[in-house]
Order: structure tokens, then sequence, then C-alpha cells
């Protein structure tokens, strides 16, 4: 049931979208769309025609048991026409009763075969209602997860456009690498620091001190003398 229009109406929005019906999205949802409408259509196409053919079969079996009272009928007039002394009129009633006879068994079979494709009509028109029912179910499933996973998509287009964490790493990274750094350099000025020539400008800076005070102190016990005076020109 709608095989051949759904092949044709999945091809056809491949070739107005360009996408694969197989990576879903609003696109699979479409064609399912499109082709759950043309499975509506088939049913009913199918429902009209197994009506018609209960129709045609009906008509048959009324045309069958017509041909029966017809069949009785010509017999009493050939019964009739007999206790009548109507030898010729009861010798055709009974002539027309003969042909019929020999064509109600053909008849008779014609019914039970129509009957017959109208059962197995009608099993397949209901096995097609089922599933129509089941793909109707099917298909708000489709849109419920289609829906999900629209959501889901949105979800992680925030995580990635606001990945915080990313950023947290990165600061992290940073911090780290200026710590380190800074570490790195106090230890190289530390280890650049030679102790044997720092004692010794330890020394020399107390003994350049010592020197300035004595000579500091030698200054006070010694009287101030006159500055000499400028030459006139």
């Amino acid at each position: 049931m709608g095989d051949r229009a759904g092949r044709v109406i999945v091809g056809s929005w491949r070739w107005l979208w360009g996408l694969p019906v197989e990576s879903g999205g609003k696109v699979a949802v479409a064609v399912a769309e499109e082709s759950l409408q043309s499975m509506q259509e088939s049913v009913q196409q199918l429902a009209k025609a197994v009506a018609q053919q209960v129709g045609a079969y009906e008509r048959a079996r009324t045309k069958y048991r017509d041909k029966i009272d017809e069949l009785r009928a010509y017999e009493q007039q050939a019964r009739l026409a007999q206790r009548a002394g109507q030898v010729d009129g009861a010798r055709l009633a009974m002539s027309r009763a003969i042909q019929i006879e020999k064509l109600l068994p053909a008849l008779d079979q014609q019914v039970q075969q129509a009957g017959t494709f109208v059962e197995a009509s009608k099993h397949k028109l209901n096995r097609e209602r089922i599933k129509l029912e089941q793909y109707k179910s099917d298909m708000q499933n489709i849109k419920d997860l289609s829906e999900v996973n629209a959501a889901l998509e949105s979800i992680a287009k925030v995580n990635n456009e606001f990945d915080i964490g990313s950023a947290r790493s990165s600061f992290e990274a940073a911090k780290n690498a200026v710590e380190g750094r800074n570490l790195s350099n106090a230890a190289l000025a530390e280890l650049s620091d030679n102790p044997h020539e720092k004692l010794a400008a330890d020394l020399d800076q107390l003994s350049l001190d010592d020197q300035v005070s004595q000579r500091l102190k030698a200054l006070e016990s010694t009287p101030l003398l006159p500055l000499p005076e400028a030459h006139q020109p």
C-alpha cells in the first residue's frame, strides 16, 4: 500500500532539500508526514474498491436467488399446465426450468468465488487500517522524538557557545603558568646569588661604614679652620 507513492515522495524530498532522509530532522519528519498522507489515500481507495466488490457480490447473489425463484416458478407452471391438460405449455415451462437448472451450478460457483474475494478484500482492508493506525501513532512518536532531538541540539549548542568549563580550564592553565614562571624566576635569582661574593660585599660594606664613622669622629676633635678668602681680581 502506497509503496510506489512513498518512494516517489522520498525521492522528491531528497531532490528538493538535497539532504538524505536518514539524517533525520525536519526533512525526515516531512517525508514521514507525506508518506502517511499517501497511505491514508491508498486506504481510502482500497475501501472504495472493496465497497464496489461488496456491491457486485450482493448483486450476483441476488441474481442467483432470483434464478432459483425463477426455476421454482417454471416448475410450478409446468405442474399446473400438466394438471390442466396443457401438454405444450407444461413442456415449455419445464424446458425453461431445465435450462435454469443447468445454469445454477455455474452461478453458484461464481457467487462463492465472489464471496471469497470479498472476504479477502475485507480482511486486507482491515489489516491496512490497523497498519495505518499504527503509522499514525508512529507519526506522533516521530514528531515527539524530533522535538526532543531539536531540544537536545539546542542544549548542545548553548553548551558549545557558552563553554564556561573550557574558559575556566584556560584561566587555570594561565594562572598556573604565571605562578610557575614566578617560582622559576625566584629560584633562578636565588641560584644566581654567590654566597661568597655576598659575604665579601657585606664585609666591605661594614669596613666602609667603620671608616666613615671614624672619620666623622675625627672631625669632631679637629677645630674648624676658616675658609681661605677669595682673591680680588
